[in-house]
């Protein structure tokens, strides 16, 4: 079997999965784990794919995603070159899961997918009865404009799990822009950089804090704002578990 992967979560699940050997190449963004990635031919950011380069690695299947903007026409380019390919469009915990499983039936490994899975559940459900209050948790997948996610992530599930609310989970769409004082309104008990496609160690905090408009917020005034790497947070994987736990612990903070 000869897997490419276009996106980092798709990497991920294949390497969860305990099928690392099949991957032939994976696109630039892909940094986990990094013993296998450093070893693999690239095929381009997310959005800017090679489909040559994919081609010449003659691979078996394709993983590709619809979670990226834009991703759409990477599709196209898939079936252009008539390269067999699957694209899943996750929104919610449920269909990472369900998402694990189709690459695992591709893969031929089913009960390996099984198992993560019920670990992946059983860690992300199980602190949902020690809720005491639900504070509001405000997650920045870039700063300015602020951009957070809405009710069409899998966002919502793990904050819920972690006994918060997200303040836009009623807001149909993934994500969208707020302006400063639309955050005001909000007034979230926490706020959360997850910047995509920024390394953690280059988040910066006293963005936030410096924000003139938010000086009456909660968030600002209790000095909760903490970071997260978006690869925990906004890649549908199994590290997803990862990220419920970072949220566990701010949602602890703030009820203690």
């Amino acid at each position: 079997m000869r897997i490419v992967s276009l996106t980092c979560s798709n990497t991920e699940i294949v390497c969860a999965l305990g099928c690392a050997e099949y991957l032939v190449g994976v696109d630039n963004h892909s940094d986990f784990p990094e013993d296998v990635v450093s070893t693999l031919p690239r095929v381009g950011p997310d959005l800017q794919i090679d489909i040559e380069k994919v081609q010449a690695l003659k691979p078996d299947i394709v993983l590709a995603s619809l979670t990226v903007p834009g991703h759409e026409k990477v599709i196209e380019s898939l079936e252009q070159a008539k390269l067999n390919y699957i694209a899943p469009e996750p929104i919610s915990l449920d269909d990472i899961y369900a998402d694990i499983m189709s690459i695992a039936n591709k893969l031929n490994v089913i009960d390996r997918a099984t198992q993560l899975i019920q670990m992946m559940q059983n860690e992300i459900i199980s602190s949902t009865k020690l809720k005491v209050l639900s504070p509001k948790i405000l997650i920045q997948w870039w700063p300015k404009p602020v951009i957070v996610p809405a009710q069409q992530s899998w966002v919502n599930g793990l904050i819920e799990a972690a006994g918060a609310v997200n303040p836009l989970a009623d807001r149909p769409v993934k994500s969208l822009p707020l302006t400063d004082e639309e955050v005001v309104d909000i007034n979230p008990d926490a706020i959360v950089i997850a910047w995509c496609g920024v390394k953690p160690d280059k988040y910066r905090p006293e963005v936030v804090y410096r924000n003139k408009t938010f000086r009456s917020l909660d968030a600002i005034r209790n000095k909760r704002v903490y970071c997260i790497p978006e690869a925990y947070l906004g890649r549908p994987s199994p590290r997803v578990v990862d990220g419920y736990r970072s949220l566990k612990k701010i949602t602890s903070e703030i009820n203690n």
